[in-house]
């Protein structure tokens, strides 16, 4: 029964660190990803998709669209995310110019970069809260015993506890990646 509840936990918990992970790459730093882009919503074929890979077009150093007809919609799109970009068409495709972060800039990054730090942490906790309840339902209804209820505990923050130093470590890169000129 521990073991169970353990690995629903474990798999829980690796879910948040994935979307925190996902959450953090859309924080924009010097660099050049293509998760800056990849959720813009374009509207385009009279509805509306993101420009994620393989939706709508590959993103690298420079966009191409599948079809040479939506590129005036990918710019537009871009400069209406209000994400900082500066796309330029050049024909059949869209070349986006990333223009160097401003100290203030990078500061106001780093500020939602730990909000969104924060809210991993905060779902972590949650889904620990959920194990333990869990344990101590299953003492209850005398599924384990309280010597094995202790010992899922002491299992299930130590999970945690390495959860949240995944977390804080993701954390410590973006913040190099951010503050780096």
């Amino acid at each position: 029964m521990i073991d169970t509840i353990l690995s629903q936990t474990r798999i829980k918990m690796q879910k948040v660190l994935d979307i925190t992970k996902a959450d953090l790459a859309s924080v924009r730093s010097g660099r050049a990803t293509p998760a800056l882009v990849e959720n813009i919503v374009i509207t385009a074929y009279e509805g509306t998709q993101k420009l994620k890979v393989m939706e709508m077009a590959t993103v690298t150093i420079l966009i191409t669209p599948y079809d040479v007809t939506t590129v005036k919609d990918l710019v537009k799109g871009i400069m209406e995310s209000h994400s900082g970009l500066n796309p330029v068409s050049d024909g059949d495709v869209v070349r986006v110019s990333i223009p160097p972060l401003s100290e203030e800039q990078r500061k106001e990054y780093l500020k939602l970069a730990n909000a969104k730090l924060e809210s991993g942490r905060i779902m972590i906790r949650q889904v620990r809260q959920e194990a333990m309840k869990d344990l101590k339902r299953a003492k209850d209804e005398k599924q384990i015993g309280e010597d094995e209820e202790k010992i899922g505990e002491k299992k299930v923050q130590e999970l945690t506890d390495r959860m949240i130093r995944d977390i804080d470590e993701i954390g410590k890169r973006k913040e190099e990646e951010l503050m780096q000129v």
